[in-house]
């Protein structure tokens, strides 16, 4: 920035030549300061979606080639599309009955926490009654309780109830198993949500189930579908509890199955298989959160928009 100065007349009645100063301007230090942050997160960002990519594109590119070129070069490309490997897998491996059994376990066992965490939530978040808070704690309790300690008692349990080794005794215990963070989250989500909508419904003269279920749940729907993927990833991936409570071979989950699909290539060598299976295993999970992204974020971002 050029500034001019105009030194005082003299005495004499002379004016002095007039000198130009050029001032330096510098950019603002906040403004410096955001950029390098811009930059630092960008580019930790682009570095953490390589790292989580690539493995993903690797195991899809690999399921579509030979065994011998899995070996001899790993990192090209196939010379053309096996799809056998697939068929193999799906049809000699047994994924098909595995998926079966997956998508019924999962779904049953999803729209049960669902509802049941959904009601629970709103009960708790709506309602004062004594033991409110004793309850709701209890759900917290539950998050924080290690699943790997009630193994043993809920196997006997099970196998008491005539449950041990069904697939019905399964979707319970995932039920169980995913009841205190739906109603942690859900009890969070209906406490934003505006009282005046329900109680201009009991004014109408609405019960309090139809005001649930015609006009709070509707309302909730980003808090569902966000705690809904995350039940479905959670169950879609669980392992531990299957192993223990669902030994029967016709009965046996993906997770189970592509852990025994593991352990038998290690001695007959169809690594192309075990990869088509576990991009099997995938496919389902990627198309959901694809599918239901922006819901996500809209359901983890509404508490602080209110």
């Amino acid at each position: 920035m050029k500034t001019t100065e105009t030194p005082p007349v003299d005495t004499a009645g002379e004016r002095p030549p007039v000198t130009e100063v050029t001032v330096a301007r510098t950019p603002p230090a906040k403004a410096t300061e955001g950029r390098v942050l811009n930059f630092f997160s960008h580019g930790m960002l682009i570095l953490w979606a390589f790292m989580v990519v690539l493995p993903l594109l690797w195991a899809v590119m690999t399921s579509f080639k030979t065994d011998r070129d899995i070996f001899s070069s790993p990192w090209a490309l196939p010379d053309r599309l096996h799809f056998e490997n697939w068929s193999r897998a799906w049809t000699s491996a047994n994924m098909s009955d595995y998926f079966l059994n997956t998508v019924l376990v999962v779904g049953f066992s999803l729209l049960g926490t669902m509802l049941l965490g959904s009601m629970a939530a709103y009960v708790l978040a709506r309602f004062d009654f004594p033991g409110n808070r004793f309850i709701y704690f209890l759900f917290i309790g539950g998050m924080s309780f290690p699943i790997i300690l009630a193994l043993v008692p809920l196997f006997y349990v099970m196998q008491n109830l005539s449950l041990l080794n069904t697939l019905p005794g399964l979707i319970l215990v995932y039920i169980a198993y995913s009841l205190p963070f739906t109603v942690f989250f859900m009890t969070a989500f209906f406490r934003t949500l505006p009282s005046s909508v329900a109680e201009a419904a009991f004014v109408d003269g609405a019960s309090h189930t139809r005001t649930f279920f015609q006009v709070m749940l509707p309302m909730a729907k980003p808090g569902l579908i966000s705690v809904g993927i995350f039940n479905f990833l959670g169950q879609w991936n669980q392992y531990m509890l299957p192993t223990v409570l669902n030994t029967e071979p016709d009965r046996k989950v993906l997770t189970q199955g592509l852990v025994q699909l593991a352990v038998s290539q290690g001695y007959k060598g169809d690594w192309s298989g075990l990869f088509a299976g576990l991009v099997m295993a995938m496919l389902p999970v990627l198309a959901a959160y694809i599918v239901f992204q922006r819901q996500v974020v809209q359901g983890l971002t509404a508490g602080a928009l209110k």
